[in-house]
């Protein structure tokens, strides 16, 4: 299977489905907004993204299946390869108004990210990695960071929005990261937090609460790039296991941190 070529034809479905994103925006009324939970979003542009995505990833791999966020397509236990599709990641900063916001899609083969790619829709950078391929922005390649040290580190997080049985922990976390970096940003979108510290914007990612497709795509592009992803614990179990960091040469100091104060 040729991963790059494959890479490539996400890429400008992504562009392309993008553009759908970007011009609805413009016209989107918080009536249309539907709660899938507690402060868990969800709205037609979704859906319809997540349709547009489907149609041209069958198209691409018919013999895969999906894991999709809105639960339009499925994988059966017989397909070896899947799709893992966040057709707007980053929704609640859509629906207000603020512009950070992607689509994030990557090819699972068994349990193993093979491909992925972002496209932040906004600045109109498409973020892709393929296995042992290197990472890119806009085709050009990216690595993280040369930064070692936390003291030299500007990080990105996210806040819990539905789970708040660890808010003590966490704040924890940050007030200690706070006196130990340049500083924290919260950006609203998990696979942006994670390509710009493929690219150096950030030095490190962390965050707990999370789903396979906010990660899939862009935890491949951190590892391509140079970073390093773990869980919590300094495991490999950060695609399904809803925590992860994801840093340059940081990433040890960042990791201890994070433990000292997570139980």
């Amino acid at each position: 299977m040729n991963l790059q070529h494959i890479t490539e034809q996400v890429a400008l479905l992504t562009r392309k489905t993008a553009l759908f994103v970007k011009e609805a925006a413009s016209e989107f009324s918080r009536d249309s907004i539907e709660y899938k939970g507690l402060n868990d979003l969800v709205s037609y542009v979704d859906k319809e993204t997540e349709i547009r995505l489907v149609e041209g990833l069958r198209q691409i791999l018919p013999e895969a299946g999906f894991i999709a966020e809105e639960g339009t397509a499925e994988r059966t236990e017989d397909q070896e390869y899947a799709w893992i599709v966040d057709p707007v990641d980053g929704t609640t900063n859509y629906m207000h108004g603020l512009p950070v916001f992607a689509i994030s899609i990557a090819l699972m083969h068994h349990d193993k990210i093979v491909s992925g790619v972002v496209m932040e829709i906004n600045r109109e950078e498409c973020f892709t990695a393929w296995l042992g391929g290197g990472a890119y922005l806009d085709g050009k390649p990216i690595k993280v960071s040369s930064a070692n040290q936390l003291k030299d580190s500007l990080l990105a997080t996210g806040f819990p929005y539905y789970d708040f049985k660890q808010t003590d922990q966490y704040l924890a976390i940050l007030k200690e990261l706070m006196q130990k970096s340049h500083g924290l940003r919260r950006m609203g979108s998990a696979a942006v937090d994670l390509v710009y510290t493929a690219c150096g914007r950030f030095e490190g990612f962390f965050e707990y609460n999370l789903k396979p497709w906010d990660v899939a795509a862009g935890t491949l592009i951190v590892q391509e790039a140079g970073g390093i992803v773990s869980d919590f614990k300094g495991g490999d179990d950060f695609i399904f296991g809803r925590e992860l960091i994801a840093a340059c040469g940081a990433f040890y100091e960042l990791k201890e941190v994070i433990r000292k104060h997570w139980k």
